[in-house]
């Protein structure tokens, strides 16, 4: 196994995809044991990882992404937050997280998000009088939120593996998904008195609910897949097809944005997107199958449980494990690889399990903000051409309290567990 080790932690530093990473480390061990007989069995094992219907939700959200940009859902979202926030102190940096916080219900991922919206965000933030590297912390900050407000893709991986209703995650994702994006504007408020950020002239009211009038079509997506599955009357699998349908008809009819013309790119974008995702669930699967095959997850767990029979020692251990793990890897493969090696925790721990994913995706989520290859750091600082050095010191302060967020998600399970209770009976 350490030759396994050596593999995988110099093809990490190579930077190669890590779905190669976890298949070529996967055939390395079968070569070095000489255990060739498994041979047999990776093909059922790549097969496996996909084998749900759960999963058809994340191409279908991705399309429901890819529709809703086309038809000018971004450029409208934060025009309606400038008009609403963006007169107080810091306002843009406000209109920032507002922003994010509304495509997330949209988008559902973290890097995707932050690539748009520092496209966008940046260079206004920083004609408005603010510092550039401060423009991309807020930004990369806020697109946290793309993960754990729901549709997530993340909720809906770790729904499948951990054998939870993705409409019981999707309904725990909400509230900590709120109190994030208020930590953040709290935050924002403190910077703002003590830096004296710029703020804009205040809207008058009749436009704030023009604002808001243009982007009631673009909210009835986002509205179609929470009150659906709140109500029962379809899955959230089901809810990404509906969503679907909303966003043809809001780009199409409403908006008039959406051409016939652009369904043919729009259609490959979002099969690439899933053909990356599937690709790193199936060489997973069979990286997962390998650590089993090698008892890993069986002495996990032995050594942890020596440690301590206390769960919420355990959680405190689990997220100090995610926080340092987060550095190296991105979310999907945080998740994805640690999955199976914590679910037995879990459940000898009598941990919720729906609780247990909204904590392990938040912490995977602040691993892409956290130096020195955090890809969400990357990514910011790249589209956003801010040095690297500048950004990190910037983004101190909001992972900060992104992890002050995750310790009170870990030990008031509530936060996560109410509405879920609420939504079963």
């Amino acid at each position: 196994m350490t030759a396994t080790l050596i593999v995988f932690f110099l093809l990490l530093l190579l930077k190669v995809p890590i779905a190669l990473i976890l298949g070529i480390v996967s055939l390395v061990y079968i070569a070095v044991t000489q255990q060739f007989f498994l041979l047999n069995n990776i093909p059922q094992q790549l097969f496996s990882g996909v084998q749900s219907f759960s999963l058809l939700a994340i191409p279908l959200f991705m399309l429901a992404g890819e529709l809703m940009n086309a038809s000018g859902i971004t450029v409208r979202l934060i025009e309606f937050a400038k008009k609403s926030v963006g007169h107080f102190r810091g306002g843009l940096a406000y209109v920032n997280v507002v922003a994010n916080m509304f495509l997330a219900s949209i988008i559902g991922s973290a890097t995707a998000q932050t690539a748009m919206m520092s496209k966008i965000m940046i260079p206004e933030m920083e004609k408005a009088g603010y510092k550039r590297e401060f423009a991309a912390a807020t930004t990369a900050s806020a697109a946290m939120l793309g993960p754990i407000i729901p549709p997530s893709m993340l909720f809906i991986i770790y729904a499948v593996g951990a054998s939870v209703s993705v409409n019981d995650m999707f309904m725990a994702g909400i509230i900590p998904g709120i109190l994030l994006a208020l930590s953040f504007i709290v935050l924002i408020m403190i910077l703002g008195i003590k830096n004296s950020y710029p703020s804009s002239e205040k809207a008058a009211f009749q436009e704030v609910i023009r604002a808001f009038v243009k982007i009631i079509p673009a909210l009835l997506v986002p509205a179609s897949i929470i009150v659906g599955t709140i109500s029962g009357v379809f899955t959230a699998t089901e809810s990404a097809a509906v969503a679907c349908i909303v966003a043809i008809l809001v780009g199409k009819f409403f908006y008039k944005e959406l051409t016939f013309q652009e369904f043919p790119s729009l259609l490959i974008n979002a099969t690439i997107a899933t053909a990356v995702v599937t690709l790193l669930m199936s060489t997973a699967s069979m990286f997962g199958w390998i650590l089993a095959f090698e008892r890993i997850p069986q002495t996990v767990v032995e050594v942890m449980g020596n440690i301590s029979t206390n769960p919420w020692v355990f959680l405190l251990l689990v997220n100090i494990f995610l926080l340092v793990t987060g550095i190296f890897l991105d979310e999907l493969a945080v998740m994805i690889i640690l999955l199976p090696i914590f679910m037995p925790l879990v459940h000898s721990f009598n941990i919720d399990p729906v609780h247990f994913g909204v904590m392990l995706c938040l912490n995977a989520t602040i691993g892409l903000l956290t130096p020195p290859v955090g890809a969400g750091l990357f990514i910011a600082s790249s589209v956003g051409n801010v040095k690297m050095e500048k950004l990190i010191r910037a983004i101190i302060p909001f992972v900060l309290v992104a992890i002050f967020v995750l310790f009170l998600i870990t030990y008031i399970p509530a936060l996560t567990t109410w509405l879920p209770s609420i939504t079963d009976k």
